[in-house]
């Protein structure tokens, strides 16, 4: 289907980046469904999210955060609200980061969009934490 070619230095950039925010596991995840159909797809979000947008050294990786949450849940894309939740582990943005950037969102994007992503930020901090606890048990 696809041709496929040598990494290029901004997808390797890209898949350190990717990797520190979203981690090796869910990473790892995505590597392991690809399809020479999708395979095409996930090179580009590599190279142009990861490897350019998120490597870019202007914002840290905190703020990037605050912005694609906000941007996600104004635009109705709920279940990458909830993937880039769970990113906050790994890029320093807070609960209450995520609440001022929600409480933006409710006031340039709609109250519904808002609603919406704080039920999903709620349920994802709530896993968040409960697989905290079960692994602090162990």
């Amino acid at each position: 289907m696809a041709e496929t070619s040598t990494p290029s230095e901004r997808y390797a950039q890209g898949m350190k980046t990717r990797r520190s925010v979203l981690g090796d596991a869910y990473v790892d995840r995505a590597q392991a469904n690809r399809t020479p159909f999708d395979q095409p797809f996930q090179e580009l979000i590599t190279e142009s999210a990861w490897g350019t947008v998120w490597s870019r050294p202007h914002w840290t990786k905190r703020e990037r955060s605050m912005v694609t949450i906000a941007l996600l849940a104004a635009l109705g894309h709920y279940d990458e609200v909830a993937m880039h939740i769970r990113a906050t582990a790994n890029t320093g943005a807070t609960k209450d980061d995520i609440c001022e950037a929600l409480m933006h969102v409710a006031i340039y994007a709609g109250v519904p969009a808002a609603n919406h992503a704080f039920k999903i930020a709620k349920a994802t901090y709530a896993e968040m934490d409960a697989e905290k606890a079960a692994g602090e048990r162990r």
